[in-house]
């Protein structure tokens, strides 16, 4: 019978097989500890001498780190952790016996010597945990947009226009058309579809161009944007304050052996249920001073600012009501105050800053026109985005977050390199 680690606890006093890799191994010659890795879990494998055995043994002394082979034997109960099984091995069948020595040995590592190995560093215990976090964070959103009315929209990776008028884009030579740009968002595009849908989202990668080198920035990531028809500035931040605490909610139930592993404190996450702190972008500029910081009226937050704001407090912030002139094109402006607009970012506590941008959307077109050439934006590439506003326009809102600031907050890492499988940076393209 072949069996995963993690059904281990349902086949206690059975004998099994279990197809994986040995991680680690210690032990002498009457007795090896064999440390198993099958993608589901990690099990102790104990081979002990005796009549019979010898050859087990050898097998056993012949394995070297990240071997891959097939343990067969029966399975028990850890003597002191009701919840960890062992294998106590009959037979061992190496399916490759490693002849080099593997590179990630016990030692410390530096960051880019771990980079550079990263195809192998992903098979630690470690970036198990985190993957499988993030792996989590997906399937929450999904869950919870499915459980919400949302259908999937897959916007287009490859756009002939900048969806912020930033020039800091990849660019690629498009046949005949011209230029066009490795998408740094599908807001725009989704925005189509909830004329059709109502309530639309999607989730794939997107592209920066900017030299950043903070430990929050990423050349290539993972974005979710959501769109609602009839959804304004107040509904957009209940629909947001709902997902985070679903996602936060299925993580505490899903992993907590990977929090374990990664020796996240999970109390702070506890925390994070709605209602979620609101401050304005005014308030926020005052505490920010009496706090120290030299932020100016009209000034976005820095990633200062935002570590300061958020070591204070133990939920998740939206700031809102940020000044025109430093939001986007599309953004509605505040009818009670239209030198602000009607958005928000919502800020990760513990110090982790924005994790999601959001706000109204512009839904005149007049109005709509006027803000492009503001920008001294073309209009001609936006003209499918203002037909928009021609044809049963409707007040609506939206919203996005970045996938690997989700996971570093959640997993309490210090760098979102760690967060994505092969993380692209501005000295980095590979493995």
């Amino acid at each position: 019978m072949i069996i995963r680690i993690s059904e281990a606890k349902n086949h206690v006093g059975q004998e099994a097989t279990v197809q994986g890799w040995m991680y680690n191994k210690r032990g002498s010659g009457k007795i090896w500890f064999l440390q198993l890795r099958d993608g589901s879990g990690f099990m102790q494998a104990v081979v002990a001498s005796g009549e019979g055995n010898e050859a087990v043994m050898q097998t056993a002394e012949k394995m070297t780190l990240e071997s891959s082979l097939k343990v067969t034997g029966t399975i028990t109960q850890h003597p002191k952790q009701a919840d960890v099984f062992e294998m106590q091995v009959k037979s061992i069948e190496p399916v490759q016996i490693c002849t080099e020595e593997y590179p990630i040995g016990k030692k410390e590592h530096g960051p880019d010597f771990l980079l550079d190995n990263r195809h192998l560093w992903l098979r630690s215990n470690r970036q198990w945990a985190i993957q499988r976090v993030r792996n989590t964070i997906i399937n929450a959103t999904y869950e919870y947009f499915n459980q919400n009315g949302f259908i999937k929209i897959d916007a287009p990776i490859l756009t002939p226009n900048a969806c912020e008028g930033t020039t800091e884009l990849f660019d690629v030579e498009y046949f005949d058309e011209g230029k066009a740009y490795l998408s740094q968002s599908g807001q725009l595009y989704i925005e189509a579809a909830i004329m059709s849908h109502g309530r639309v989202f999607d989730f794939g990668p997107v592209f920066r161009a900017e030299k950043s080198k903070t430990r929050r920035h990423l050349t290539e990531f993972w974005m979710m944007d959501a769109e609602m028809a009839f959804v304004e500035h107040e509904g957009n931040l209940a629909i947001q304050e709902g997902l985070v605490s679903f996602i936060v909610e299925k993580v505490l139930e899903r992993n907590m052996n990977e929090m374990k592993l990664l020796e996240r404190n999970t109390e702070p996450l506890t925390k994070v249920k709605a209602p979620f702190i609101r401050k304005t972008h005014a308030e926020v500029v005052q505490e920010l001073r009496a706090m120290g910081s030299d932020i100016k009226d009209n000034d976005d937050l820095g990633a200062d600012d935002e570590t300061m704001l958020t070591k204070k407090y133990d939920k998740p912030i939206f700031v809102e009501k940020y000044p025109t002139e430093v939001k986007a094109f599309y953004m509605k402006r505040d009818p009670n105050d239209p030198t602000h607009v009607l958005n928000a970012d919502l800020l990760a506590p513990e110090g982790y800053g924005e994790i999601i941008g959001g706000s109204q959307r512009e839904d005149d077109y007049a109005t709509l026109m006027k803000r492009i050439l503001d920008h001294k934006l073309n209009p001609a590439v936006f003209d499918w985005y203002l037909d928009l506003r021609k044809y049963g326009s409707v007040p609506h809102s939206g919203f996005g977050y970045g996938l690997e600031r989700l996971v570093a907050w959640i997993c309490g890492l210090d760098h979102v390199r760690e967060t994505i499988p092969f993380p692209r940076m501005i000295s980095r393209l590979k493995p």
